[in-house]
């Protein structure tokens, strides 16, 4: 069963968390983690652009101008992608781009995550975060007592339950992204390699994902 170091908020070590080997410890599967996160991707886009089709634009009742004489090519109607003002052809329609992905490989995806992020050391456990007002410079201590620093890639904050001051204080800092253990998904794992974790958001995620 794989196992971190514990740390409070001042970076002091006050023992070790064992981690759900099921969770922590999964056999990495890039095809899986590929094949799930690009169908969250897909499920992000909102596929509302839309243009006009000859049978939507206004006007065309009559033929714009004579057949001969004019020294133009022959039309027939205003609504003619041809014209000024006329429809678009092969132009974006609304559309849904969602993708079905059963809530077994969701889960087994997100548990290779979180065991590829386990194995390159890249988690961080405390004991719990919580401040006390709000202020971005006691969010950024915390983080330099823990030795994570934004500036060296990005960082996701899982916490087992969001505290508004502590959401608020680390609005401020690039690189860094809080969210709820109940919310985690794969992109937010993928798109920040540096975890930072409360020992009480390990025991919501085993919760769910055990």
């Amino acid at each position: 069963m794989p196992k971190v170091s514990l740390l409070n908020m001042k970076g002091e070590t006050v023992g070790e968390l064992e981690l759900n080997q099921e969770v922590f410890a999964a056999p990495y599967n890039e095809a899986l983690i590929h094949q799930v996160m690009v169908s969250l991707r897909a499920n992000q886009r909102q596929g509302n652009a839309k243009t006009k089709t000859r049978g939507e634009v206004s006007g065309g009742g009559r033929k714009p101008f004579r057949q001969k004489g004019t020294g133009m090519a022959r039309q027939g109607s205003r609504r003619s992608p041809l014209m000024r003002g006329g429809a678009i052809v092969f132009g974006p329609v609304v559309r849904d781009y969602r993708q079905a992905i059963p809530r077994k490989m969701r889960r087994g995806a997100l548990c290779s995550a979180l065991s590829k992020r386990v194995s390159e050391s890249l988690v961080t456990a405390l004991d719990s975060l919580k401040l006390e007002e709000f202020k971005t410079k006691a969010f950024v201590s915390v983080l330099d007592a823990v030795k994570v620093q934004p500036k060296d890639g990005r960082v996701l904050v899982v916490l087992d339950n969001l505290d508004h001051k502590t959401v608020k204080s680390a609005a401020n800092i690039p690189n860094v992204r809080v969210v709820s253990a109940r919310n985690l998904n794969l992109l937010d794992v993928i798109d920040y390699p540096r975890l930072v974790i409360t020992s009480g958001a390990v025991k919501a995620i085993e919760e769910v994902l055990a």
